[in-house]
């Protein structure tokens, strides 16, 4: 029996398209400087990612959406932890005022942007932004960030979970390895999420009218 292609198994069951909904935020995930320090054992050579949320954030600011940033703080003791800093130990470099954990050069929270600090891999566990963004209105969440296997597909799941529509800028996130990264986003886009390029992404926001943010 000739063995199925990785295609022809998802062909006609796995094709679904949501499309973007009419309310969006974006986030940016985790783009802290940990990623960007070639003296860092959590270096990713994720510079392109960072690059083009950037871009995408500039279209999402002059679309008047909200956007959203994350990043992992913990206790200096990590007494908030958990099984997720026992079992990653690059998170130690996550400790509140570790300059590793700062925003890399480039990228400024606006004033009147959003800053969600998390301890696990998901942006919505343990935190207040799937109410936020029901009180916002929100229907679509644009995800960018680091890492696509780690927090950005467990932040899509969650998303997903949570009612929201996940749309990954395939551009726009990374991986320390490009097999874990392709990987991930053949499955978030099979199952949870439209997974778009950045140039999509773009004309969809330049295409909003005022009034779509919170």
């Amino acid at each position: 029996m000739a063995e199925t292609s990785l295609k022809e198994s998802y062909s006609g069951v796995y094709q679904n398209r949501i499309g973007f909904g009419v309310r969006p935020a974006l986030i940016l995930i985790d783009f802290v400087r940990a990623y960007f320090d070639k003296d860092c054992d959590l270096y990713s050579g994720v510079e392109s990612a960072l690059a083009s949320a950037l871009r995408i954030r500039d279209a999402a600011r002059d679309a008047g959406i909200p956007v959203i940033y994350t990043n992992v703080v913990y206790h200096p003791r990590a007494n908030n932890g958990g099984r997720f800093y026992q079992k990653a130990k690059p998170l130690r470099h996550f400790l509140a005022g570790n300059p590793l954990g700062a925003w890399p050069d480039g990228l400024e929270v606006g004033e009147d942007e959003l800053v969600v600090s998390k301890q696990y891999p998901s942006a919505f566990f343990g935190t207040s932004l799937a109410s936020t963004l029901t009180s916002w209105g929100i229907d679509t969440l644009i995800h960018t960030g680091l890492t696509t296997s780690g927090c950005v597909r467990a932040t899509c799941v969650d998303c997903c979970s949570h009612g929201f529509i996940p749309i990954i800028v395939r551009d726009a996130v990374g991986d320390r390895h490009p097999d874990p990264h392709t990987a991930n986003l053949f499955d978030m886009d099979a199952k949870y999420a439209d997974v778009v390029g950045e140039d999509e992404t773009i004309d969809y926001l330049r295409r909003l009218t005022g009034g779509e943010g919170a």
